[in-house]
C-alpha cells in the first residue's frame, strides 16, 4: 500500500508506444487521472495503455531526480532499466 510520505517515479507506455514518465505520491490514482483524460497535457494527445513500471522513493526530490535521469536515457536503454528493475513493480 502507498503511503503518503513516500514518492514514486513512474513509466507509462501510451497506444502509440511512446514512453510518459512522471511522479506522484499515489500511482494508481494518477494512473487514473491520465487514463480519464485529467493527467499531463502529454497523455490527453497520446492516451495510455498500460502501466509499465514504478519504483518507490525516500522523498519527492529523489523522485523528481530519477525522472529527470531517466527521461535523459533513450527508448532502448528505458526499456533496458524497466527490464532489469522489473521486481519493483508493485499494485
Amino acid at each position: 500500500m502507498e503511503s503518503s510520505n513516500k514518492q514514486f517515479m513512474y513509466v507509462i507506455e501510451c497506444e502509440d508506444g511512446s514512453l510518459y514518465t512522471g511522479y506522484t505520491t499515489n500511482v494508481k490514482r494518477r494512473y487514473q487521472q491520465h487514463v480519464t483524460g485529467k493527467g499531463a497535457k502529454y497523455t490527453r494527445a497520446h492516451r495510455p495503455k498500460q502501466l509499465l513500471y514504478q519504483e518507490e522513493f525516500v522523498d519527492q526530490h529523489s523522485a523528481m531526480h530519477a525522472e529527470y535521469q531517466f527521461k535523459q536515457l533513450s527508448r532502448t536503454q528505458k526499456m533496458q532499466y524497466i527490464k532489469k528493475h522489473q521486481s519493483k513493480i508493485t499494485d
